[in-house]
């Protein structure tokens, strides 16, 4: 069975709240027992450094992500877990992929432009206060995905350009040095629950409406006692539908449970029975993992351990790689003989080429075939995932009879015929032998 590896970042940012646990956590946890799969998960601290220069809160919270996450059930057995500035290689691949990385393809980055936005609609100069760090923050989280070449990466639909780009460098790498890195594709987490916080927002440290993860007894169930409800007093039917409580419950109660509350609203339950009955569900899940995080967070050399453990492993992998990747990229002793190269560089240059991007208009991704001269010999049609197209120029480069089998996947282009398509095609396939 081929084994398809997962990568996933978390940034230590804050205290872990109920809405980051139903949201992310357990999921991620269980995903981890699945068959095939290899799972990489890090604190991404050096990430966390671009938006917050308190040293004392970034240390405090990668101690409380990481001891969360232990004690929520995460397997170091299973998981590659480790901090990120725990691997040197990651900062040096950064330099590299920097490297290859057009200014542009930052400039559109979304975290970018939004700081610029809010600049410009405060009259400020767009660049006021935007660090080099948040502006190559894509570069860096490039580097996180591609030192392991991560097959999927886990994210919420605001997050794939941070793939699409890594892709983008990848593949501008690739093309320079030869093939060594993965095309990272996003997992999309559409399902992912989202929590209702204490005033019915999303529950969100930006709006100071969470319920911390591991709260004590006491504070959890005062704060509970906190959710704001409506006004029906005891007896009159109560709607489940935009009620945070329900969709916390739901969140933690059997489907059995759920059942028997929902049917408790309709027939007028009293807030304070069933803030009650949401306290002891909560509370039963999470009282035997507090008692684990207390003490790992009165022992953090527990988790220094586990952390430890991951780094070594995940350096196992890194090591040998960047050094490929050095050696790739010409940093290698005098005394070494120069490497054969499939084709050199000025060979390169006069190869076709093909260019796989997304449109914004209607969200497909597309491909084309582009001759040495900047002519385009090939324009595919949409497709709805990127593997999918990446799939398709993989059997263009691979398969004499590819071009006719993917037909129905093309668009006509002016002035370049099949002929000189499969003369490109043909070309690109002998320089890969």
């Amino acid at each position: 069975m081929s084994t398809t590896r997962f990568l996933t970042g978390i940034t230590p940012s804050g205290t872990p709240h109920l809405g980051n646990y139903a949201g992310m956590m357990r999921p991620a946890i269980a995903a981890t027992r699945t068959p095939g799969v290899e799972n990489f998960y890090f604190l991404a601290d050096y990430h966390a450094l671009i938006k917050c220069q308190e040293p004392e809160r970034v240390h405090r919270s990668t101690l409380e992500i990481a001891a969360s996450w232990l004690a929520a059930g995460l397997d170091p057995q299973q998981v590659t877990f480790y901090r990120q500035s725990d691997i040197p290689e990651i900062p040096e691949l950064t330099w590299f992929l920097t490297c290859v990385t057009g200014k542009g393809v930052l400039n559109r980055a979304h975290a970018y432009k939004a700081a610029q936005d809010k600049n410009h609609e405060a009259g400020r100069d767009g660049d006021d206060g935007v660090s080099a760090g948040l502006f190559m923050y894509p570069v860096l989280m490039g580097a996180d995905i591609l030192l392991f070449n991560a097959h999927k990466v886990p994210v919420g639909r605001d997050q794939i350009q941070h793939i699409e780009m890594a892709r983008d460098m990848a593949a501008s790498f690739n093309h320079l040095y030869g093939e060594h890195f993965t095309l990272p594709e996003a997992a999309i987490e559409d399902s992912v629950a989202t929590l209702a916080g204490l005033d019915g927002r999303k529950m969100s440290k930006s709006y100071d409406n969470t319920i911390p993860l591991f709260a004590p007894r006491e504070q959890l169930k005062k704060l509970i006692g906190a959710i704001v409800t409506d006004s029906r007093a005891p007896g009159e039917p109560k709607q489940v539908e935009g009620s945070a409580l329900f969709q916390m419950y739901q969140a933690f109660a059997t489907p059995g449970e759920t059942a028997a509350m929902r049917q408790a609203f309709a027939g007028g339950i009293a807030w304070g029975e069933a803030k009650q009955q949401l306290f002891d569900c909560i509370d039963r899940e999470i009282t035997p993992m507090r008692a684990r995080y207390d003490d790992l967070m009165a022992h953090p050399e527990k988790v220094e351990a586990q952390l430890q453990i991951g780094a070594e492993r995940a350096r196992a992998i890194a090591r040998p790689f960047l050094q490929q990747l050095r050696t790739a990229v010409g940093l290698r002793p005098l005394t070494a003989q120069p490497q054969a190269a499939k084709a050199g560089k000025a060979d390169r240059a006069q190869l076709p080429s093909f260019k796989q991007y997304r449109e914004a208009a209607d969200g497909k991704f597309y491909f084309k075939l582009v001759a040495a001269d900047g002519r385009l010999l090939l324009q595919s049609t949409g497709f709805d995932a990127p593997r999918d197209a990446g799939q398709a120029i993989a059997r263009l480069q691979k398969e004499a009879g590819a071009l006719q089998a993917l037909a129905p996947h093309l668009a006509p282009v002016e002035g370049a015929g099949p002929e000189e398509a499969a003369a490109a095609l043909r070309a690109l396939a002998a320089a890969a032998e």
